[in-house]
C-alpha cells in the first residue's frame, strides 16, 4: 500500500521512527510528511532513510507533479504520528498552510490520528471539540494512552506504541467482513465482595477483551463491551471509538445482567471475561479485623454460569463464544480440558489460552487456540492481543 506518515511537531516524534520502520519492513511504501516543527525533533535526513523516499514540508516542490495533492490522491492510508493539538485544531479548520495540510485536504483514503500531549491540553473543551469534529467526520482517533509525560508529568496524553498505530491503522484498510452485525463482549475480571474492603477476583486487566472489541469494531461490527473492573486507561481507546458501547460491572451478577440485557441483540456474544467461579456466601457490612475475630474460614457458593446460560438462551443463528484459562501439564491437557468445557457449556467456539504467574493475565502478548463444535482446533494465533482478537476474529467469521 502508499502510506502517508504525517510528523508533527511533539516530543513523541521519535516513536515515528520506528512506526515507519515498521510499516517499511510489513512491506508497504511510506512517504513521510513533516511539520517545520517536526524537524526540529528528528531531523530530515533520519526520515529519507528509515522511509527510502525523499522528504519535504514545502508545497512549492516537484510543482510540475501537483506534489500538494498528488500524494493525499495516491495514499491508500494517512497516519499522523504524533498529532499535537495544533496539528488537530488545523486539521478541524480546515487549514493547508504546508505539505501535509494540503495532502489531508486532497486525500479519500482513511486517516487515523495519534494524539500526544499534556493532559491539560488534551482534556481542554477546545481540543475535546476538535476531537469530536474530526471522528464525526470519519477520521479514526487511536488514543492517547494515560502515562508518563514529559517533564515528569503523568496522565492521559502519551501517544500509543507504533505496534499498537500500526495494529489499528492497517485495520482501517483490511476486511470490512463485520460490518453492520451487532456484538457483544465481556472484558477483564469480576469481583466478589467479602467486606467493603476484601474481594475475591483474579488478575484479568481486560486487555484481550478490549482487542476483541476494537478488533470487531474495526471490521465494522457494532459492539457493546462489558466490562468488569477494566482500568479506565485500558478502556480509553474503546471509549472513544465510535462504533463501541461500554457498560461497566462488578461482580459476576452485574456483569450477568449486563450480558443478558444486551444479548437478544447480538448476532454473536463473546465472554472473554475472567468470571469468578465462587462467591462468599455472606457479605459483612463492616471491615473484618482481628480485633473484632478475624476470618477463620469463608464459605463459598458458586456464581451463575453466565456463559452457559447465554448458550441455553441463544436466539437462531446467534453464535456463543467462551473462554477458558487453564494451568495444564501439557498442550494435550489443555486442549482436552477445552474440549470437555466447550460441550459442557453448550457453546459454539471456545477458545482457550495458558496462563501463569508470568503469561495470559497482565501480559502483551497471548497464545490461543480455538476448539469448534466438532472438537477439532479451527484456529490458533499467538503475538500481541490485537493479532490474536483478529484471528479469533477470522474464526468466529469462517462460522457466519
Amino acid at each position: 500500500m502508499n502510506i502517508v506518515v504525517g510528523v508533527t511537531g511533539g516530543i513523541a516524534a521519535y516513536k515515528s521512527v520506528h512506526l515507519v520502520r515498521l510499516l517499511i519492513k510489513a512491506g508497504h511504501e511510506v512517504t513521510v510528511i513533516p511539520t517545520a516543527d517536526a524537524l526540529r525533533f528528528v531531523g530530515l535526513p533520519t526520515w529519507e532513510a528509515i522511509s527510502r523516499n525523499p522528504v519535504t514540508t514545502s508545497v512549492h516542490e516537484d510543482v510540475a507533479k501537483v506534489r500538494h495533492v498528488a500524494l493525499g490522491q495516491a495514499a491508500d492510508l494517512v497516519i499522523v504520528a504524533p498529532a499535537t493539538a495544533n496539528t488537530i485544531a488545523k486539521m478541524t479548520a480546515g487549514l493547508a498552510d504546508d505539505l501535509l495540510g494540503t495532502t489531508l485536504l486532497a486525500t479519500t483514503a482513511p486517516v487515523a490520528i495519534a494524539p500526544a500531549m499534556h493532559t491539560e491540553m488534551w482534556q481542554h473543551p477546545a481540543t475535546q471539540a476538535n476531537i469530536a469534529t474530526l471522528r464525526a467526520r470519519g477520521v479514526t482517533i487511536l488514543g492517547p494512552d494515560a502515562g508518563e509525560l514529559t517533564g515528569g508529568d503523568s496522565g492521559p496524553g502519551r501517544m500509543r506504541e507504533p505496534e499498537q498505530i500500526l495494529e489499528a491503522a492497517l485495520a482501517l484498510v483490511g476486511e470490512h467482513d463485520l460490518d453492520g452485525l451487532r456484538v457483544a463482549i465481556s472484558a477483564g475480571g469480576t469481583r466478589e465482595p467479602l467486606d467493603p474492603v476484601r474481594y475475591l477476583g483474579n488478575r484479568s486487566s481486560g486487555r484481550q477483551g478490549v482487542a476483541l472489541a476494537l478488533a470487531a469494531a474495526d471490521r465494522g461490527a457494532e459492539v457493546v463491551l462489558a466490562a468488569a473492573n477494566v482500568d479506565d486507561s485500558m478502556l480509553s481507546a474503546a471509549v472513544q471509538h465510535p462504533r463501541i458501547r461500554v457498560e461497566r460491572a462488578g461482580t459476576a451478577a452485574e456483569l450477568g445482567t449486563v450480558m443478558r440485557t444486551v444479548a437478544d441483540d447480538a448476532a454473536v456474544i463473546v465472554m472473554a471475561a475472567a468470571v469468578a467461579d465462587y462467591r462468599p456466601a455472606e457479605i459483612s457490612t463492616g471491615k473484618l479485623t482481628k480485633e473484632s475475630g478475624g476470618l477463620e474460614s469463608i464459605e463459598l457458593v458458586e456464581t451463575e454460569d453466565i456463559v452457559a446460560g447465554l448458550a441455553a438462551r441463544r436466539q437462531p443463528g446467534q453464535v456463543v463464544v467462551a473462554f477458558a484459562a487453564e494451568t495444564p501439564q501439557d498442550e494435550q491437557e489443555m486442549l482436552a480440558r477445552a474440549r470437555r468445557k466447550r460441550e459442557r457449556k453448550g457453546v459454539d467456539l471456545l477458545v482457550v489460552n495458558e496462563v501463569g504467574w508470568d503469561r495470559g493475565f497482565e501480559t502483551a502478548e497471548n497464545a490461543v487456540q480455538v476448539i469448534g463444535d466438532d472438537g477439532e482446533v479451527v484456529a490458533a494465533a499467538s503475538g500481541s492481543k490485537r493479532a490474536v482478537a483478529d484471528a479469533i476474529w477470522d474464526a468466529i467469521a469462517d462460522g457466519l
